[in-house]
């Protein structure tokens, strides 16, 4: 099966402000439904978002049954009031907020709950975060408030002591991952966390200018070695390219071809697809 496990429907890959804009009033269904055809023709059959608060996701969910796409998204990512992903999630203040906003979001109809426990990589210095993570028993206690409603969680994780909080939690998948080491590998192993390094997000920046070539290169290999690691000890790894991020086009095909250059097989893909399948 082809898929991409990580997508933004919202964004195009160029400007994030225009592209939100584009779908603020509502979801801009030609935008919506050229993505969907480019994913169609090459073949894609499973398509997994990260969410928007506009609606572009869920318009995007409605749509792709027509090119024969499974599409699953978890309506709006949820985020802490005032810590990374407010830009494109919803923010709550108190753990009753985020209760609610998962319950809602249940019976809405809602695929998965997506949460942002860390910030960014800072592409122009290696080994640095925009943010660090949530305390690890805030990160339980947001795990299993989604469980308990029975939902599946996506988690933006970043930093190996926020890794390794999500995946003692049960956290069904990690997005990103940069910086993580050997407890962070076991613990998602141990949790049949399936891993989605988004390696595009990175690997496409090399040479265009927009942030430190060295740093950039630095946090790529950095990963690139743990995402090799996480295979040899047979841990679940799904591509995700993060499409709609910059200077990652809907469509790209480099995701699979940098898991492969990190010394995964294509074939051995298909059992962290299988997982997320099942999950979400």
């Amino acid at each position: 099966m082809k898929a991409d496990c990580h997508i933004h429907a919202v964004l195009d890959g160029v400007d994030w402000k225009a592209s939100i804009q584009r779908h603020e009033i509502k979801p801009d269904d030609g935008f919506l439904r050229n993505i969907l055809q480019t994913y169609a023709h090459q073949g894609y059959t499973y398509l997994r978002d990260g969410g928007d608060r506009w609606g572009a996701c869920l318009r995007a969910r409605e749509l792709a049954v027509e090119y024969g796409i499974t599409y699953r998204t978890p309506g709006s990512p949820l985020c802490q009031k005032g810590h990374y992903g407010g830009f494109i999630g919803t923010s709550y203040e108190t753990m009753a907020e985020y209760a609610q906003l998962v319950a809602d979001a249940r019976k809405k109809g809602w695929d998965f709950i997506k949460i942002m426990i860390s910030g960014l990589m800072d592409f122009n210095q290696f080994g640095v975060l925009t943010e660090l993570g949530m305390n690890p028993s805030q990160i339980r206690e947001l795990i299993h408030i989604a469980h308990e409603e029975g939902m599946a969680v996506m988690a933006h994780a970043n930093g190996a002591q926020t890794v390794i909080a999500a995946a003692e939690a049960g956290v069904d998948s990690v997005e990103h991952g940069a910086y993580l080491n050997e407890d962070a590998l076991q613990a998602m192993k141990q949790a049949g966390t399936v891993w989605v390094p988004t390696l595009s997000t990175v690997g496409n920046l090399r040479g265009k200018g927009r942030f430190s070539d060295d740093a950039v290169v630095k946090i790529l290999e950095n990963t690139s070695y743990y995402v090799n690691q996480f295979y040899n000890i047979g841990g679940l790894l799904a591509p995700g390219t993060d499409a709609g991020a910059w200077a990652v086009p809907h469509g790209s095909e480099t995701e699979v071809l940098l898991l492969q250059q990190a010394g995964v097989p294509e074939a051995y893909l298909q059992k962290g697809i299988a997982k997320i399948i099942e999950k979400f």
